[in-house]
């Protein structure tokens, strides 16, 4: 098993070519995470190369105090949303008082269901989510990162996560009852 944080030293020390370890081992999952946020293969391409530079140019600010994974999903998610801020995207907006009358068990009920016709509404959904909503499920339920990390990764608290994540259920929900998608 490979030491991550000892390949990162022995970088940071001058042995550059062990960046490529790196690379093979995240760049798909990195894309994955873009293209959720930036929904354009060409505009997720250049973000995950953005991404891997902007991390081999700053691993000697890594700290250790997390995993890389999580240090470069967050150096992938900000150079993401940075790229769509610049784009001003418009996204549905939902009745806020009507989500708060859904009841948690439906919308827990309803979740649980893997009905075909359910996912393809679901999957449909989620592209009208913002890209922190979309970054929430991305990171959580597809590439199944505990609330902790997701929380590290977003800049939240663990508790903030945990609402989000919630509302973001919620919304999908609504969207799909309501037959907006």
């Amino acid at each position: 098993m490979i030491d991550e944080t000892d390949y990162i030293r022995r970088m940071i020390d001058g042995e550059t070519r062990l960046f490529s370890y790196f690379l093979d081992r995240y760049s798909r999952p990195v894309y994955s995470l873009i293209i959720q946020l930036v929904s354009n293969h060409e505009d997720a391409e250049e973000l995950t190369q953005d991404t891997f530079m902007k991390a081999f140019r700053k691993l000697d600010t890594f700290k250790y105090d997390c995993s890389f994974s999580t240090w470069l999903y967050r150096i992938a998610y900000n150079t993401a949303i940075s790229a769509t801020r610049k784009k001003r995207m418009v996204f549905p907006a939902l009745d806020e008082a009507m989500l708060g009358n859904i009841p948690d068990e439906t919308v827990d009920a309803f979740f649980e269901n893997d009905d075909e016709e359910m996912l393809q509404k679901l999957e449909k959904a989620i592209d009208y989510l913002n890209p922190e909503e979309k970054a929430l499920i991305t990171l959580y339920y597809l590439d199944e990162k505990s609330v902790g990390d997701v929380a590290s990764i977003l800049g939240l608290s663990v508790d903030n996560t945990k609402v989000k994540l919630f509302r973001v259920r919620k919304k999908l929900y609504g969207w799909i009852k309501s037959n907006d998608v």
